[in-house]
């Protein structure tokens, strides 16, 4: 983390890669954000032919693929770093004993946001290689009081030894231990910037038809954001905010118009539309996963001649030696 801090006080912005990542892979990413330097794992450095420099201000440059599977670079500045930590702070309810894990990929910016938030904030931080049960247990015996975990992890760790556990990533249990966040956001807003449905301080969300204006109160539509965590630009300089400031998420949602809670149904692109009704994949998946039988679930639409689309799940057993009967969870949705 000190070269990160270097990097900082350089004025330079630093792009995290996953040494674990298949070089194929890697260099398709490092071909595309185009970094002038590299910091290999023994602390050397290299520099990059066809490196790009960055802007004034830009602390960080993340790599994502979106929907597209192609890599592209978020670029955030400096603002957007610090305001996503004092955000999390100020929600997390951070004190001067927080100390927070990284153990997610840091390469991703579920991972690296911790890393971020701690140095903004001056919390603890301890980075952890990979996400194994017993090392994140360990930390929190340790000291380590606040952690962001996958849903897959929650179920694997010993959650009561956590002050502060933040979710996101991908579907959260509808049982869930008291002392969890469920997050929403992306790489492009700099992490969660929703925490159990209510928009962090200073978020804006609303909901537009496709041509961009609002819908009714409490209807479904595509998710906006208005945000200072929100990114510059990416790294080929397409910027995606509109001149009023709103990023379109590409992601469906509603705002109940009684609570203001945010619900999230999914990716625009993975609505499944069998016989003409409209079926929300993250919701079937909430309800198989229901069944302490389910350990994990995917649900997609396949083509069908009769429907259009059919709806697929794809089960993962907690037990593989004891499935769940396929008549069960049928029965469940």
């Amino acid at each position: 983390m000190e070269q990160v801090e270097r990097a900082w006080d350089d004025g330079d912005a630093v792009l995290p890669l996953d040494p674990a990542t298949p070089v194929a892979h890697l260099d398709q990413v490092i071909a595309a954000l185009a970094p002038t330097r590299v910091v290999e794992t023994d602390g050397q450095v290299r520099s990059l032919h066809g490196g790009r420099p960055v802007q004034h201000g830009d602390a960080l440059v993340i790599a994502t693929s979106g929907t597209t599977g192609a890599p592209k670079g978020v670029v955030h500045t400096r603002e957007s770093v610090e305001a996503a930590g004092y955000m999390t702070a100020v929600a997390t309810g951070t004190a001067v004993d927080t100390s927070w894990l990284a153990c997610l990929p840091l390469s991703h910016i579920g991972g690296f946001s911790v890393v971020s938030r701690a140095l903004t904030t001056g919390a603890g931080l301890e980075v952890h290689p990979a996400a194994e049960a017993a090392a994140i247990d360990d930390a929190a015996t340790r000291g380590a009081t606040h952690v962001s975990l996958v849903p897959t992890l929650l179920r694997r760790v010993d959650a009561t030894r956590w002050r502060t556990i933040l979710l996101g990533g991908s579907a959260i249990p509808p049982i869930r231990p008291t002392n969890t966040i469920a997050t929403y956001g992306m790489t492009e807003t700099m992490g969660g910037v929703i925490y159990d449905g209510q928009a962090l301080p200073g978020v804006e969300v609303r909901v537009v038809h496709e041509d961009g204006h609002e819908v009714e109160p409490g209807a479904v539509g595509t998710i906006e954001l208005r945000s200072p965590t929100l990114m510059r630009s990416y790294r080929d300089g397409r910027n995606p905010i509109d001149d009023a400031g709103w990023f379109r998420s590409g992601d469906l949602g509603r705002i109940d118009p009684t609570t203001t809670v945010v619900e999230i149904h999914g990716r625009s692109d993975d609505l499944i539309i069998s016989g003409g009704m409209k079926v929300w994949p993250e919701q079937v998946e909430e309800v198989l996963r229901a069944d302490r039988r389910v350990s994990d679930v995917a649900v997609a639409g396949l083509a069908d001649p009769e429907w259009g689309q059919r709806v697929v799940a794809f089960v993962v057993p907690e037990d593989p030696g004891d499935p769940p009967a396929i008549e069960d969870l049928r029965s469940l949705v």
